[in-house]
């Protein structure tokens, strides 16, 4: 039992900690306001649930066919195209702003935009497929590994964001700045790998 979820919590770990795109959002929004980068955090570990779900009925093997994976990788990277020209927009947005525009992101548009940009990611299904062929290969309790998981994502998407934000006073106007632009520049490199797959 502390196997299976000391293994589900290091799992955990390494699909969360990765610097790829949802965390490059959540540094982002964490910046502005702590509720912002966490509220991209639970969307996209919303996402990760349902595809556990999906996963324990055995509906998964439904998304791991060519055209479906095909179709994600499209939308997924166009989505992220549009999500690093929106921060690029916005680099010169210094870290102080105004409460009134802290306040253009709800919450529910930051939850879901970490819930499709995790949903639609192809590599989210390769990640929880790998999971599922090794929880039962190791032959591991599947629902303490599945808390172990979660878990270690829910510390992840609550500790991080906190942690930025409470070091914002210390980067500069020019250094948010560059962080924009890098951040916009990962997002685009994501996006157009993505899509640059789909051509033969």
């Amino acid at each position: 039992m502390i196997l299976s979820f000391t293994e589900g919590f290091l799992l955990g770990l390494g699909a969360a900690v990765p610097l790829g795109p949802i965390n490059i959002l959540i540094m982002n929004e964490a910046v502005k306001k702590y509720k912002n980068g966490v509220m991209i955090g639970l969307g996209a570990m919303s996402s990760d649930i349902l595809y556990l779900f999906l996963i324990i009925f055995g509906l998964m093997a439904f998304f791991n066919q060519p055209y479906i994976l095909n179709s994600l990788s499209l939308f997924g990277g166009a989505f992220l195209i549009y999500l690093a020209y929106a921060i690029f927009k916005n680099r010169d947005t210094k870290i102080g702003a105004q409460k009134e525009k802290l306040k253009e992101s709800s919450c529910v548009k930051l939850y879901a935009k970490g819930f499709l940009l995790t949903a639609i990611n192809p590599y989210t299904i390769g990640f929880w497929l790998s999971v599922s062929g090794y929880i039962a290969g190791k032959e591991l309790n599947p629902y303490i590994t599945l808390l172990g998981m979660l878990s270690a994502i829910l510390l992840w998407i609550t500790l991080m964001p906190y942690l930025v934000h409470r070091t914002k006073h210390k980067i500069s106007h020019s250094v948010s700045h560059w962080i924009s632009i890098a951040s916009a520049l990962i997002l685009f490199g994501f996006g157009t790998v993505m899509i640059g797959k789909l051509v033969p």
